[in-house]
């Protein structure tokens, strides 16, 4: 079954809306981004949050203590690292808090090295912004790739969700601005992503 990742939640009315609609995942973006969230606020959101969904912390180059105590207070239950982390951090970050770890890759023209010790990969385009672009990279640079259980990232949408999971039947689909309405998150847009995923699972 392939999982659903709702990325870059902030409000409450966000809670609200994936607590009726339980996608697999949420994230809670703590590194420079228009979706930013504070750590209390986050804190407060957690605890909102149905339990049947995981939340993720996504970080860029963040202080190894400073993750680990996110996700030791129970904020997150993943470590999504989204910037130039390398195998040393993720040892070092596994070995300090024992969190599941998400390291993202970013895939332009081909699939450059990857990550060791993550538990997770995510599949994003190439930006110098490191993701949340809205674009999609090339879905066939893909469709050889054997290894860990991975995100996909970069551009899905209600629209091409399905090809995306028929195509490469990744592990879990993660979407932001495509269940958005003018920069927030829409209720209807996240229901409809959702219910295309597990519809065609159940056929």
């Amino acid at each position: 079954m392939t999982r659903v990742k709702i990325c870059g939640l902030s409000r409450m009315a966000d809670i609200e809306a994936v607590n009726r609609i339980l996608p697999d995942f949420i994230g809670f973006v703590f590194a420079p981004s228009r979706r930013r969230v504070e750590i209390e606020r986050a804190s407060m959101l957690k605890g909102e949050l149905d339990p049947r969904i995981k939340a993720v912390g996504v970080f860029v180059n963040e202080n190894i203590k400073t993750v680990s105590e996110i996700y030791q207070n129970g904020i997150i239950d993943l470590v999504q690292l989204h910037g130039d982390e390398d195998d040393e951090y993720i040892r070092k970050l596994k070995d300090n808090c024992g969190c599941p770890v998400i390291k993202a890759v970013s895939v332009g023209d081909i699939l450059p090295p990857l990550p060791l010790g993550p538990d997770y990969l995510l599949f994003d385009t190439l930006s110098e912004q490191r993701g949340g672009i809205g674009r999609a990279f090339d879905w066939d640079i893909l469709k050889e790739y054997h290894g860990l259980p991975y995100f996909l990232a970069g551009g899905l949408s209600i629209e091409n969700a399905d090809r995306a999971k028929h195509l490469l039947a990744p592990y879990c689909v993660d979407i932001s601005s495509g269940v958005e309405t003018d920069g927030l998150k829409d209720a209807d847009k996240i229901e409809k992503f959702v219910n295309l995923i597990r519809r065609k699972d159940d056929e």
